[in-house]
């Protein structure tokens, strides 16, 4: 197979979907390797890393496109990639399709296969490529929460987790998944009082036997959320239904009831966002203020640390793409069901029922 790893060219994304390790075991079964030049500098992988370990060097995005059959990304394509992707031509990244409409209708036009890491799901219904991620996105979370709350970035000028004498911030956390037992862990290991909610009673039941004593689990409804919304000082959104559009529990209305100089940061703002003022912002802009409150919604979080982000989430894509290299993917997914949950759009159908429902119309 010929697979191409492209340079990542969403702003500020410094990840790299195929490390030197992965691009040997490739190379070592046969497969032919095409990597644009400096797509591994922001992880501390250099070019010679790469040609090293059997990859063809090539200087332009547009040629890793135009030569190889599979396209291995960390990122959905945007725009200026589009008109480069071709019939046929398989695509392993994350995609996120039910949060954008315009790069939904662009793959479909494409013709493409499209295999998003975020539906790809483990025998045990759990979704490992998305886990690693979600892993350094709710740890970061309440770093730049802590940060933003900061006087001289806009925020409350409260320190999250107080001092003797002196209260600690209270943090809310929206979701018991992968990112919210990160983000609470976090923020009660820097002492913060936090709450946690989640819609599981099953879930909650077993954070009650992993989470310290300074996080309080709470059942996830509308009236309960409104209780804390006076009180807190940071608000980490971190709802997942697996490939859908996350659903609103914090409406623009409700947002009016938080402090002045509060945080909010919506993980799930690659899937719409949970919280209804938030919208995509980048590493390089990435804060706006609505109704006083100070809103983080990074769409690549992880992109802000590469290094650790690049390993944790090659450590888990790669088996998925040797099985699809050395099968092809109609195989790998013939032989895989919890790899086939991947694919959303192929060759112009959308093939994934929680996107399919979201675009009806165009389907």
């Amino acid at each position: 197979m010929i697979i191409g790893c492209p340079k990542e060219i969403k702003n500020n994304e410094n990840r790299v979907a195929l490390t030197p390790g992965g691009t040997l075991s490739l190379v070592g079964r046969g497969h032919t390797v095409y990597v644009q030049k400096g797509a591994g500098d922001g992880s501390g992988y250099t070019d010679a890393d790469y040609a090293g370990a059997g990859a063809e060097l090539l200087g332009t995005i547009e040629e890793v496109y135009a030569k190889s059959e599979t396209i291995v990304k960390v990122k959905e394509p945007i725009a200026s990639e589009y008109a480069l992707i071709r019939k046929g031509q398989f695509l392993f990244t994350y995609f996120h399709f039910a949060g954008s409409r315009d790069l939904t209708e662009a793959m479909v036009k494409s013709k493409a296969i499209c295999l998003a890491y975020e539906t790809v799901e483990a025998p045990d219904g759990s979704l490992p490529l998305l886990v690693p991620m979600s892993e350094v996105a709710g740890r970061m979370a309440v770093q730049e929460g802590a940060k933003y709350l900061e006087s001289p970035s806009g925020g409350r000028g409260i320190l999250l987790g107080g001092v003797p004498g002196v209260m600690p911030a209270n943090v809310l956390v929206l979701g018991g998944g992968i990112v919210g037992t990160e983000a609470a862990k976090m923020a009660s290991g820097l002492n913060a009082n936090v709450i946690l909610m989640d819609i599981s009673l099953v879930r909650l039941r077993h954070l009650a036997e992993i989470m310290p004593k300074n996080v309080t689990l709470i059942y996830s409804s509308e009236y309960n959320i409104r209780q804390q919304l006076s009180r807190v000082d940071l608000i980490i959104g971190a709802v997942l239904i697996p490939g859908a559009k996350a659903p609103h529990l914090i409406t623009r209305q409700m947002l009016g009831e938080m402090k002045k100089g509060s945080v909010v940061i919506d993980v799930a703002v690659d899937q719409g966002g949970c919280i209804e003022t938030c919208h995509p912002t980048t590493h390089e802009d990435p804060t706006y203020v609505v109704d006083g409150v100070i809103h983080y919604c990074v769409a690549n979080m992880p992109g802000a640390v590469p290094f650790t982000s690049t390993l944790a989430l090659t450590n888990a894509t790669f088996p998925y793409l040797l099985q699809i290299a050395q099968k092809g993917w109609k195989q790998a997914c013939a032989d895989n069901a919890g790899l086939a949950k991947g694919l959303n759009v192929v060759e112009g159908e959308i093939t994934y029922g929680p996107v399919a429902e979201e675009f009806k119309q165009m389907s």
